[in-house]
């Protein structure tokens, strides 16, 4: 069986009609596609669409990135750098800071123990100046206070009577300065002391002297030794205490010693 074709109307092929351009030459639609190609490659497009052997065939001193990086990277070493020497330079300050700190606490309280020091020893002295002890060590009263007897001008012991071999040391019972050292008639060898409360401490019967008019003398000091000078029946320590410098103003030297804590 023939095929046949259908009947109707067909159309022609189409011939492509020429344009005018603005200059009067003609175009066509294929001279256009040319033309639009040659732009592109011209703009570079072309360039990053091409095959991978012509990419390789670039090298990277015409596309200029080496130089590019090779900057950045110098740029950054200079900044990682000066951060570091900041970094490293307030670190330094700061332990300068620290070190100054810790050296003025260590001085603070070097000071403050030092005063401490200075204020205990202070203390220490104020306390062995107005300590009193007793004028013989380990001894003891062999005659009391105002004791009657012939033996005594006023008819009654003006002080107390420790007992003493010649020659035992005798020790000030306080602090102040020595008004007599010397030969006292009854009393024979003596010293007088004006003490620092204002009264008078009188040692007698002394073998020998150790202090001088007008010396300080503190407590415990040695000022002479014992003996049987003057009106005496052997050896002692005669000690009294006064008022005043003159005779009759004598009070109780035990309670005397007493009232400054020492120990009888």
């Amino acid at each position: 069986m023939a095929f046949t074709r259908a009947t109707g109307k067909h159309r022609r092929p189409r011939v492509p009609q020429r344009r005018k351009s603005l200059g009067g030459t003609p175009i066509t639609r294929r001279t256009a596609s040319a033309a639009g190609i040659a732009a592109l490659t011209a703009s570079g497009v072309m360039g990053t669409l091409a095959s991978p052997a012509m990419a390789a065939g670039t090298t990277a001193e015409q596309t200029g990135l080496t130089q590019a990086v090779t900057l950045g990277e110098s740029i950054a070493d200079k900044i990682d750098a000066q951060a570091a020497a900041q970094q490293q330079a307030a670190e330094e300050a700061a332990a300068k800071k620290k070190a100054a700190e810790l050296k003025r606490k260590a001085e603070a309280k070097a000071m403050k123990e030092r005063e401490a020091k200075e204020r205990a020893a202070r203390e220490a002295e104020r306390r062995r100046l107005l300590a009193y002890k007793l004028p013989i060590t380990g001894s003891y009263v062999s005659t009391g206070y105002q004791s009657g007897g012939s033996l005594w001008s006023s008819g009654s012991h003006t002080g107390v009577d420790f007992h003493a071999a010649s020659g035992t040391p005798v020790h000030s019972v306080g602090s102040g300065t020595v008004v007599t050292a010397g030969w006292g008639g009854a009393y024979g060898n003596q010293v007088v002391v004006r003490m620092n409360d204002g009264t008078y401490t009188q040692y007698g019967h002394l073998s020998s002297i150790a202090v001088s008019v007008g010396q300080k003398v503190t407590p415990g000091q040695q000022i002479a030794l014992s003996g049987a000078t003057g009106n005496v029946t052997g050896a002692h320590l005669h000690f009294e205490v006064r008022t005043t410098a003159e005779y009759g103003s004598d009070i109780d030297p035990l309670a005397y010693l007493r009232s400054h804590g020492v120990k009888i």
